[in-house]
């Protein structure tokens, strides 16, 4: 049983929706976004190997939040535990907010932004029952499986032109994200009720799986491949969906990838050969300089390939031309 949920889970959306639309929900969202998105820029707080590193490993263990959230509780408070708003710690908890508490803000699926509260920051009432584990030991470490996570993601990856393929071991090209030559299409479902409708997408890009791999393996090397789509490194279909950022190093490229990798894989409970890189990047003596990459990018990667693992989505709306 997957024991994690997103955020629009927690704050209390319909547990029996079919699909969920990821896309911005209102104008204030959007410019709540913009805001923090300059003062990550202004900050580059993150900048150093070892503060990257913390943030990263902070990101991996706080689960009950998106990638993007969780980086905004480490801004503010980086030795945060468990937070909630006030109303679920009053009401799910019977623990009041100390008077002298610090509020967090994050964004809020359903509007622009939210504030909640660490753990430390709540006292218990009188009644208050003992707080289960998910608060008082929330960054034990999980060794999970790939269940639904892998077929989910795939299916997802169609409204975006994303086609995968399984070849036998030994080809060259396992494991890798290419641009499809134009011609072919893919169905993707557009509604289940009151009968399965699908929609015709066009095949953008092609990813290879290996056949003898584990399901854990392979939907490591989707994440990583869908990392590099979802940071822009192949260029965009449309600007409304991820940015173009065609143009960076091959080391600023790797980089956000295996980050974002890092990130849902390790969210999820699963060792990939992400560790391994960011361990040999990031774990020297000396503090080095991360490369020029954008933070943001990863975090909203990160946490769109994690949705794309949970729930199915709806086709994208393209502009018309």
């Amino acid at each position: 049983m997957r024991e994690r949920q997103t955020d629009q889970e927690r704050i209390g959306a319909s547990q029996d929706a079919l699909f969920e639309d990821n896309r911005p929900r209102a104008t204030e969202r959007e410019q709540a976004r913009r805001a923090l998105d300059d003062l990550f820029d202004l900050a580059r707080k993150y900048k150093s190997t070892k503060e990257y590193a913390d943030l990263l490993r902070f990101v991996a263990r706080f689960r009950f939040y998106s990638p993007y959230n969780a980086m905004l509780v480490h801004i503010q408070r980086p030795g945060s535990t468990y937070v909630a708003p006030a109303h679920r710690w009053l009401h799910h908890y019977h623990h009041r907010i100390k008077p002298d508490a610090q509020p967090l803000v994050i964004l809020q699926p359903m509007g622009p932004i939210m504030f909640v509260f660490d753990v430390s920051d709540t006292d218990p009432m009188e009644d208050a029952p003992a707080l289960p584990d998910e608060v008082v030991r929330p960054f034990e470490i999980r060794r999970g499986h790939v269940s639904q996570e892998l077929d989910l993601t795939i299916e997802n990856g169609k409204r975006d032109g994303v086609h995968v393929a399984e070849r036998n071991s030994g080809s060259q090209a396992a494991g890798c994200i290419r641009v499809a030559k134009r011609g072919a299409y893919q169905e993707v479902v557009n509604k289940l009720k009151p009968a399965i409708e699908y929609v015709r997408v066009p095949v953008r890009y092609k990813i290879l799986l290996t056949k003898e791999a584990s399901r854990e393996v392979n939907y490591a090397s989707v994440v990583h491949e869908l990392a590099h789509l979802y940071c822009g490194h192949l260029g965009t279909p449309d600007r409304g969906w991820w940015p173009d950022r065609r143009g960076l190093s091959e080391q600023e490229v790797e980089f956000e990838a295996e980050s974002t990798s890092f990130l849902v894989c390790k969210r999820l409970g699963i060792e990939t050969r992400s560790d391994e890189y960011l361990a040999g990047y990031l774990g020297g003596e000396n503090n080095h300089e991360v490369p020029n990459i954008s933070l943001e990018r990863v975090m909203k990667a990160a946490g769109l390939i994690e949705q794309m693992g949970s729930v199915l989505l709806k086709p994208r709306k393209e502009k018309e031309k």
